[in-house]
């Protein structure tokens, strides 16, 4: 495979999900990946038909939700001449595309009913029809089909066709979010890390700062391993000195203090009889503190964890960037034992 479609890993529950798709990869049968953004669900379909027969034939990828509905089922059928305004010539849909392959439908529930029908009908008969043609033509297409979505509740919200849903989840992939990939983060991040570091021509790769190894194990990474790699990457290519293990990183690209502020809106007055605005409630977070210093001492090394990696350990620059001088931030180091 190449260098950007690596599986990278090594939790129980990222090395089942791709073991379950070299299993099912021989298999004629579809196959459903789903996924939170971010994990991989075009890595496994790629896998899915690297290790089928059907590696040699193509791989036809259609993501549904970049299309308007109104193309979508021309692109995906084909469609003949004159079928439709603009419609100059004949043009083979993905599914004549992908004939003795597989194709890949990302985004699967975005496809309109109408569309969902189509589709059934070319995945229990292996036939298609171009629009403005009544003349059907047999296909041999392997269906990988991906999601972020619950299909089984939009099915039974009349959302998704449930005869169609059973036709596609012969085998369904589930894949783990990053935040649950145990020991997962700290692996990709040194590969990410020592990918872009080898883009730049560093000469060595420095690693990271221990309080840097600790604020990637607790970020949620709602975008998971692209979130991660975008964070990483960001990180390295902004670091100056090689030779020191890289101290900061910007989780929110878009985080900066002249970011764009919407106008604030005024509150619309309370009808009558309309309940009190709730009292202030505290962080539950609050609740579960058993030693008050403890607690306060852990979020004052946090913070200067942060501001010491942001400015390279420059402790003059990060004594006036925290308001304090140069004597009280040698205290508050010395007190963490903090140390690049």
């Amino acid at each position: 495979m190449e260098r950007d479609n690596q599986f990278i890993g090594q939790s129980g529950a990222f090395l089942d999900a791709v073991e379950r798709a070299s299993r099912a990869a021989p298999m004629r049968r579809p196959v459903l990946v789903i996924g939170e953004r971010g994990t991989g669900k075009e890595l496994i379909a790629e896998r899915l038909h690297r290790l089928s027969t059907r590696w040699d034939e193509p791989l036809v990828t259609m993501n549904c939700a970049a299309l308007p509905e109104t193309l979508i089922e021309a692109e995906l059928f084909g469609h003949e001449a004159g079928a439709f305004t603009g419609a100059t010539r004949a043009r083979e849909g993905r599914f004549e595309e992908a004939d003795k392959g597989t194709l890949f439908l990302d985004e699967l529930a975005t496809l309109s009913m109408g569309a969902q029908e189509r589709l059934l009908r070319a995945v229990e008969y292996g036939e298609v029809t171009r629009i403005g043609s009544s003349r059907p033509i047999r296909v041999d297409v392997r269906i990988v089909a991906a999601t972020n979505e619950d299909l089984p509740r939009l099915a039974r919200e009349g959302r998704f066709r449930s005869d169609l849903l059973d036709r596609l989840s012969f085998e369904v992939i589930t894949l783990p979010p990053l935040r649950v990939r145990e020991g997962d983060i700290a692996v990709l991040a040194d590969y990410f890390g020592r990918r872009m570091a080898a883009e730049l021509g560093w000469p060595a790769w420095p690693g990271y700062a221990e309080h840097l190894q600790v604020q990637f194990e607790n970020h949620p990474w709602p975008g998971n391993v692209r979130e991660l790699r975008n964070v990483v990457e960001r990180a390295v290519y902004r670091w100056d000195d090689w030779g020191e293990p890289i101290g900061h990183v910007q989780f929110d690209p878009f985080d900066s203090p002249w970011k764009p502020v919407a106008a604030p809106q005024r509150a619309a007055e309370p009808g009558p009889g309309a309940p009190p605005p709730a009292a202030f409630q505290p962080a539950t977070a609050f609740d579960d503190i058993e030693d008050l210093r403890a607690a306060v001492d852990a979020h004052e090394k946090a913070i200067l964890e942060h501001a010491l990696g942001k400015h390279r350990w420059n402790q003059r620059q990060t004594a006036k960037a925290l308001g304090l001088t140069y004597d009280q931030l040698r205290h508050c180091i010395k007190k963490h034992e903090l140390t690049q």
